[in-house]
């Protein structure tokens, strides 16, 4: 059972380091008429598309945040310990 969680932590680790290694910009679209529309733009509109962005952004990750704890909250909430369960309750 320990070896798992080493093989585990071991892929993850293995996985955050090709993260961190790997190009920034491979990671963007690279979209040619978005980059030149805010390269042309003033700074309210630079404002603006930084506000949308982040408006974007915030409700997926808070949901997302939110679910997990849900999802966590309700596994810890059915789990029981084998040893305080008495015999004739199996259900």
């Amino acid at each position: 059972m320990r070896h798992k969680s080493h093989l585990r932590l071991a892929y993850l680790a293995t996985a955050g380091l090709i993260l961190l290694l790997t190009a920034l910009p491979a990671f963007s679209q690279n979209c040619a008429l978005c980059y030149t529309q805010a390269a042309s733009a003033g700074a309210r509109m630079i404002q603006a598309l930084r506000s949308g962005i982040l408006i974007l952004i915030l409700p997926p990750t808070f949901g997302s945040i939110g679910m997990i704890f849900i999802v966590r909250r309700r596994s810890n909430q059915f789990k029981r310990d084998d040893d305080s369960a008495e015999p004739g309750q199996d259900w």
